[in-house]
């Protein structure tokens, strides 16, 4: 539960640490970057494996940026608290996010 807990908090940082790097991807707060971060784990849970399985050819040469940055327009549009302006930050954020989130990862694990 911990463990759970603390990837949680990982995701909510690299949520805010891209909004705050990456122009055009806004979070209202820290309190949203946490609702962002469980959105998003939640349709990671469901969907991540559904959408690499897909894009399979896309994602492995991609290394899965195409799927976090499906999943990232998708958090987008169920969230007011979090708004992407175009493919470009969508792209951009999916790669710093995934790489934001490893790192912290690497860091905590």
């Amino acid at each position: 539960m911990m463990k759970m807990l603390l990837s949680w908090l990982i995701m909510s940082v690299a949520v805010w640490v891209t909004a705050t790097v990456v122009p055009g991807i806004k979070v209202r707060s820290f309190g949203a970057a946490v609702v962002v971060a469980a959105v998003y784990g939640v349709l990671n849970v469901f969907l991540g494996r559904l959408l690499f399985f897909l894009t399979f050819p896309l994602a492995v040469i991609t290394l899965g940026v195409i799927v976090n940055a499906i999943l990232l327009w998708i958090t987008d549009k169920l969230l007011d608290e979090f708004e992407i302006d175009g493919i470009v930050p969508l792209t951009i954020g999916a790669v710093v996010l995934g790489v934001t989130n490893w790192g912290l990862r690497a860091i905590f694990f």
